[in-house]
């Protein structure tokens, strides 16, 4: 039976890919091509204008065929161009914009747009609303700039949609992006926040077909931004700016599923979006429910009730680990997060998002929203451990590990409450103040029940446990910060004061039952830190040890941070700035246990052992200065800071263990950036940072809620000292379309805090954490990408290398356990708009992942991951559209046990209603082959694991969707914040002010 399945799946993929390229090859024998030539010159002299931007569109839909720019002689030819009507756009810098209009024939092969004039824009544009078309792609400055419009999508498409097509950005199934290879962080919408610093709350709430452009930069901290001195820390961030006819109107999305899923509960889904926005006044109100591991947003503050390690897998070793994931967790409809790989969820949110001008000096935006989520856990894990002894070099066979078997199940539901705010007062046009807090409540209750068995590797029973583990918690997160900016008459001379707090509070309540049957004597370093009732059968040799315990958790942290920084132009080219920071980091843990009191039926019996009461102060001064130069093709930047931090930690349960430590360090920094010009740039930057341990690190008392696997704090640790370095290279052809984006980073942390694991005799362990050093890591990433054709169709081709190495050393059984971790990975990705009915997606991925120990090699292994998709859309006759998409992995090992595959196909059958084709109604089917799986593989240096998951599997639905789109296309009005009024060749552009826009005259 798993044999024919396998070979459908193959059967189904290999038709699948064959169907849209016989489609191709068909259309490219189908029909004949032609060329298009022009040349472009300046309206009043008439001389020919070198490297002016040339967009060939079709007439139709203005949907980008090619690109390309014009040579010395100000000619530009386009080649093997199907038939059809097609509008030449010409854009050239400080010239407006120009189209014409020619058309490929049967009769006519040779389309010559003839000699196409523009004219000057300082000629005729004074005062004059600039109405001319864009380019696809633009470079300006150290922003990537797309025209939302070249890069067709699918009707009632999101903006995650169109991110796919852009050149460069990658998403995945979860809605994670990445640009240029790096991580997005932050998604803004109009230059602002949109619902606090979600990215997902963008991309997967907002239609596509309201997007003008997408720009795409390394957004700078709130204060480099201001003074100009680049500080290092910096994000990638997209920002996405509406249309202008599409920034006065309502406009939304509403969309109800429901389906049968056989012997499970019924599935469902709904979802609603209402945006009204007024120029520069918007209001977004949001609202979802399901119960198919859909999410519009990203899931944040979870785990409160199980922040002590649960009774689930436990913890490895600290020097370094390799996982092998697979799987999805949930239906991949209308954008749906795919949440919880290992897990089932239900959930429902809901959210408004506010954002106006009050007058001409406060400008607000503002968000609130609440989540609720219920996340099924299912597991079953084979862990296979490699042990030393005590002493030992290299593992023998009477200490060869142990073997452990478990089953985890949990039931955690979490609600969610968050209001964020960004409040910016002008006090006039050199001083503003800014206030961005933000806040959250969190409330959680977590059920959790395990049964384990751990044998030695000759099969002979080591322990067994059955653990059940109940709390609930309530949190709150709270920031804010205040900064003060203020410039001065003197070009380049600035002030500012960054003032900023924030807070956590969390308070838990947990239960833990537990029953332990040891082979022995119950000794050995870990099991010993436990409490409970203890008996020992003398005939079998097996001791028991019952645990029943409440324990309480108050956790209280307090941050305050004040930064200040003043700049002073030495020239015009040359800036230094001046900086000091004081931060003050105060942590308090109250942590009381009590056994079970059979007397009283209470729980009154105080478990000093295992309860604790400590408090920790960690102060940081730090003072220094930056030299900054800034030439017209390159900028560099020189500093350095002294700093020094006091660690003050307090155990009040035992004054004895008092720890106060100081620490001074000298940290320098550089910064270097190249423009090749405007399609090339070259950055390299190296910082050196302090991170001090946390209080759960800090904190010697056991955490026994996996009695298996006790965890330990270290009061003597110190704070981790790293230097990182990173350099990125971007390069843009505008003329071919060729992208080329290179992302190299290295450090080195010094006193790396890592885990040292200890095992008893009877398979118990403690984990405790210590300092170390002879940590490496570097990071490596290649995107490149261009147009390619086959026959007479265009193909966007996205290649991506990927590598990671890293070197550290942990502990196993006292003795040092070096890791080297290595993984490469190569990607490609196919997409293209075959035409108005079909567009296809291709892409795969293969990883090589290998780790390696000095201490035990048994544990070296190397794992080979495969991934495929395929992404189909087609309009069908009568408003009808079919899409599929089809996910294929593979992954194994050495083992032939490790072998694994699976095929995950879903489906969309749709019509579409109603004049304006607003409605839809849709039948939607997920996993049709039912082969979905999680299996996660884990290896450390203490353990390689298996670990399978219960997923959703196939179900069906059906859905209606009707989309709002009402839009005054009137003229907005001068007071208006993205009104784009140009005074001789002025423009807007990125500026300075943390993500705000300005203009330049």
């Amino acid at each position: 039976m798993n044999t024919s399945l396998h070979l459908l799946t193959r059967y189904l993929l290999v038709t699948l890919f064959l169907i849209p390229c016989s489609l191709c090859v068909h259309t490219a024998f189908a029909q004949s091509t032609g060329t298009i030539s022009g040349i472009v010159v300046d309206s009043v002299t008439r001389k020919p204008l070198m490297e002016a931007s040339i967009s060939l569109m079709l007439a139709k839909d203005s949907s980008l065929v090619s690109f390309g720019i014009t040579d010395g002689d100000g000619k530009f030819v386009f080649s093997k161009i199907a038939e059809g009507q097609y509008r030449v756009l010409v854009t050239y810098v400080g010239y407006r914009s120009r189209v014409k209009r020619v058309a490929i024939t049967p009769n006519d092969h040779t389309a010559d747009a003839g000699t196409i004039d523009i004219v000057a824009q300082s000629q005729t544009l004074m005062e004059v609303s600039v109405q001319g078309e864009k380019a696809p792609i633009a470079v300006k400055g150290d922003t990537l700039e797309f025209n939302a419009g070249s890069f067709k999508t699918r009707p009632n498409a999101q903006v995650e949609e169109l991110l796919k097509k852009l050149p460069g950005v990658e998403v995945d199934r979860d809605g994670a992006i990445k640009a240029q290879g790096q991580t997005v962080t932050k998604v803004l919408v109009d230059g602002k926040p949109f619902f606090g610093n979600d990215p997902k709350m963008a991309t997967r709430n907002l239609p596509a077909d309201i997007i003008d452009k997408v720009q795409l930069f390394d957004q700078s901290s709130e204060q480099s931004a201001f003074s100009g001195v680049d500080d290092g820390d910096r994000e990638k961030t997209i920002n996405i700016t509406t249309k202008r006819d599409k920034r006065k109107g309502t406009f939304g999305q509403q969309s109800l599923a429901a389906g049968p899923k056989p012997g499970d509960d019924a599935r469902y889904s709904a979802r609603l979006s209402l945006n009204q926005f007024n120029n520069g006044r918007q209001i977004s109100m949001l609202g979802m429910a399901n119960n198919i591991n859909q999410q519009g947003f990203t899931t944040q503050d979870l785990g409160l009730g199980n922040s002590f390690g649960g009774a689930g897998q436990g913890q490895g070793g600290g020097g370094g680990s390799n996982v092998v994931r697979g799987g999805a967790g949930g239906g991949s409809f209308g954008g749906g997060n795919q949440v919880g790989s290992s897990a089932i969820t239900s959930s429902w949110a809901g959210g408004i998002n506010y954002r106006d001008g009050w007058g001409k000096k406060i400008d607000v935006v503002s968000s609130y929203n609440i989540s609720n989520t219920n996340t099924l856990t299912d597991q079953s894990s084979h862990r296979v451990n490699v042990i030393p002894s005590a002493g030992s070099a290299t593992p023998t066979r009477s200490d060869a590990g142990f073997i452990r078997d478990q089953t985890n199940g949990s039931d955690n539901t979490n609600t969610n409450n968050r209001f964020n705010l960004r409040f910016d007062y002008r006090l006039d046009t050199l001083t503003t103040i800014r206030v961005i807090p933000s806040l959250s409540w969190l409330s959680s209750s977590y059920n959790n029940h395990s049964e384990a068995t751990t044998k030695t590797s000759e099969g002979v029973m080591a322990n067994t446990s059955q653990t059940n583990y109940n709390s609930t918690g309530n949190g709150f997160t709270g920031s804010n910060q205040l900064l003060f900016m203020r410039k001065f008459r003197k070009k380049g001379r600035t002030f500012s004061v960054n003032w900023s707090i924030s807070a956590n509070n969390q308070d838990n309540e947990g239960f833990n039952k537990s029953l332990n049957q040891y082979n022995g004597a119950f000794n050995g370093a870990s099991t010993s830190l436990t409490t409970g009732i203890i008996t020992r059968d003398t005939v079998t040799g097996i001791t028991t040890q019952t645990i029943d315990q409440r324990n309480n958790q108050q956790t209280r942290s307090m941050t305050n941070t004040i930064n200040v920084s003043y700049t002073e132009p030495l020239s015009l080219r040359q800036t230094l700035e001046f900086h000091y920071n004081l931060s003050d980091n105060h942590n308090t843990s109250n942590r009381a246990v009590n056994d079970f009191n059979r007397t009283t039926s209470q729980y009154d019996l105080p478990n000093t052992l295992l309860s604790n009461n400590f408090i920790n102060d960690y102060v940081t001064n730090r003072g220094g200065l930056t030299w900054q130069t800034r030439r017209l093709k390159y900028t560099y930047a020189f500093g350095v800071d002294a700093q020094q931090a006091s660690l003050n930690s307090d155990n009040l349960s035992n004054r004895d263990r008092s720890v106060n430590k100081s620490f001074s360090n000298i940290l320098p920094n550089a910064l270097f950036t190249y423009n090749f010009g405007k399609q090339r740039t070259l950055r390299f930057n190296y910082r050196t940072r302090m991170n001090a341990p946390s209080v759960s690190q800090l904190q010697e008392v056991p955490i026994n809620t996996n009695p298996l696997n006790i965890q330990l704090g270290n009061s003597n640790l110190q704070p981790e000292y790293s230097h990182n370095l990173t350099l990125n290279f971007n390069r843009f052809d505008a003329a071919t379309f060729r992208n080329l984006f290179v992302f190299i980073s290295g450090s080195r942390t010094d006193n790396k805090i890592v885990n040292s694991t200890t095992f008893a005799p009877n398979g118990a362990q403690t984990t405790r954490p210590v300092n170390t050093n002879g940590y490496y890591t570097v990071n490596g990433s290649l995107v490149w990408g261009q147009p390619v054709k086959f026959g007479t169709q265009k193909t966007n081709l996205n290649l991506s290398t990927n590598l990671t190495y890293n070197k550290g050393q942990s502990f196993v059984n006292n003795q040092p356990n070096e890791a080297k971790n290595f993984l490469i990975g190569q990607g490609v990705r196919l997409s293209s708009n075959f035409s108005e009915k079909l567009d296809l997606n291709i892409g795969g991925n293969i990883n090589l992942q290998s780790a390696k120990y000095s201490l035990q090699p048994q544990q070296n292994t190397t794992f080979l991951n495969q991934t495929a998709t395929l992404d189909i859309f087609y309009q069908l006759p009568l408003r009808f559209t079919f899409s599929t998409d089809v996910y294929y992995n593979h992954y194994g090992g050495s083992s032939a046990s490790y072998n694994q595959s699976y095929t995950l196909w879903n489906a969309t059958l749709s019509r579409q209603l109603f004049k304006q084709n607003q409605g839809e109604i849709r039948f939607q089917a997920f996993d049709l082959l039912n082969q979905n799986q999680s299996i996660v593989r884990n290896v450390t240096d203490t353990y390689t694991e298996e670990v399978r998951s219960r997923v959703l599997n196939r179900y069906f639905m059906i859905s209606f969707v009707y989309n709002i789109r009402r839009f005054n296309a009137g003229t907005t009005p001068p007071s208006d914040p993205f009104q784009q009024r140009t005074r001789g060749q002025g423009n807007f552009q990125r500026g300075q002010g943390g993500g705000g826009f300005r203009r330049n005259e």
